[in-house]
């Protein structure tokens, strides 16, 4: 083993001591990225390489700084995506909803398909729609100025400008001129119930942008909103999916009912076999 493994072996210890769900993932992708090598490649760094800014970023970690924030860049799908400090950090989760929306996409019989991605954060959702659905057009909603800046950074940066758009505005109002337009609405709106800041894990609750967190006693006051957004902009038969907390998804089908003109409305899980996002359509007629 040489030197560079043997602190990653001894910086696993402190972080699954400090409470770390990957301990032994994060240690080494620290080791990759304060080395600018591959985590593949830890063994390839000689002993006179190593760089003593790994154990700050160790205990930055051990602080319970999410990884991402320091290493500045998140992975989502196929994208690298930059991220920091005023910006919601996507979630692997999240990939299982995108790929519903992107093959529904792909079956629908519209050449230049509209999509609306509400509350943006990154631009993770609406950036891998534009690059899978090649001829797709997106328009990214996001509210809060500072994570705006980091979506419009991340279309620019992986070269999807000309297809995706970011508006700042509310999700609840934005866009009137697509309504009826859209082919689909995607959304992973806050949802984490005001109640529950103490089961939120400290990356969560201390690092995320509030306003991408809490909604409410039940966490479901955006959901609810996001009813009438979907029948505003869908176009007959156009889909929306909404991502969803933990033990919500009893809850969230009878908000979408068929007498306001959805159908095929359902729980989709995640690969934990969670319920994890609601999808629907809206009828033809």
């Amino acid at each position: 083993m040489n030197f560079l493994l043997d602190e990653v072996a001894r910086a696993t210890l402190r972080l699954a001591e400090a409470g770390v769900d990957s301990p032994r993932t994060d240690a080494e992708e620290l080791a990759a990225f304060v080395h600018g090598v591959r985590r593949g490649e830890l063994h390839q760094v000689a002993d006179s390489d190593f760089d003593a800014l790994y154990w700050e970023c160790v205990a930055r970690r051990a602080a319970r700084e999410p990884l991402q924030h320091i290493t500045g860049r998140a992975y989502f799908r196929y994208l690298e995506l930059a991220v920091g400090p005023g910006v919601f950090t996507p979630r692997p989760e999240t990939e299982i909803m995108v790929d519903w929306a992107i093959e529904t996409l792909r079956a629908m019989d519209v050449a230049d398909p509209v999509v609306v991605d509400l509350g943006t954060g990154s631009g993770a959702i609406a950036i891998s729609i534009a690059q899978e659905v090649p001829r797709s057009r997106v328009h990214a909603v996001e509210l809060d100025p500072a994570a705006l800046e980091w979506a419009r950074r991340n279309i620019g940066a992986t070269g999807h400008a000309e297809r995706v758009t970011a508006h700042h505005g509310d999700m609840r109002t934005a866009l009137g001129e697509l309504d009826g337009r859209a082919d689909m609405v995607v959304s992973n709106p806050p949802y984490v119930p005001t109640g529950q800041a103490d089961t939120v894990p400290p990356e969560v609750r201390d690092h995320d942008p509030a306003p991408a967190l809490w909604a409410g006693a039940d966490g479901l006051d955006l959901i609810r909103d996001l009813e009438a957004v979907g029948r505003r902009l869908l176009r007959p038969g156009g889909a929306m999916a909404i991502e969803h907390g933990d033990g919500q998804g009893i809850d969230i089908p009878p908000l979408f009912p068929e007498e306001r003109g959805w159908r095929d409305v359902r729980n989709r899980k995640d690969l934990a076999r969670r319920d994890r996002f609601v999808a629907m359509r809206r009828a033809d007629d």
